[in-house]
């Protein structure tokens, strides 16, 4: 069976890595650099879930959600965002726009997977 596949969007090498990592033994792993390339990779490739961070140049996490939401190809796409404990106040602009959960950084591994499986093998 195929892979199940997932769009990582964040502008940090690090990060994209170290989420890369947690889940290149379950998953077929894409990254983005920014929401531009995010929003691009996901309507090009359409993945199975993507995780994105909302802070980024270019295009931020929340611009490239609302626009995810807009286009019919990654309109029903579950979007996890990752954000640092002080930007809590922007998860509720997240949830406005359309994201299924968040994550904060730094990132758990478990609390990862878990809500990766949620969306993902349902």
């Amino acid at each position: 069976m195929d892979k199940k596949r997932i769009l990582l969007v964040d502008d940090s090498e690090t990060i994209l890595l170290f989420e890369k990592l947690m889940l290149q033994n379950e998953y077929k792993i894409i990254t983005a650099k920014n929401g531009k390339l995010g929003l691009e990779t996901a309507i090009k490739e359409i993945p199975d879930l993507i995780v994105m961070d909302i802070m980024m140049p270019e295009m931020n996490g929340i611009e490239a959600l609302q626009a995810m939401r807009a286009a019919p190809e990654t309109k029903n796409i579950p979007i996890i965002m990752a954000t640092t404990k002080s930007e809590k106040e922007r998860v509720e602009s997240c949830y406005q726009y359309g994201c299924n959960d968040y994550i904060t950084k730094p990132i758990d591994k478990m609390e990862l997977l878990t809500k990766v499986q949620k969306y993902i093998n349902n």
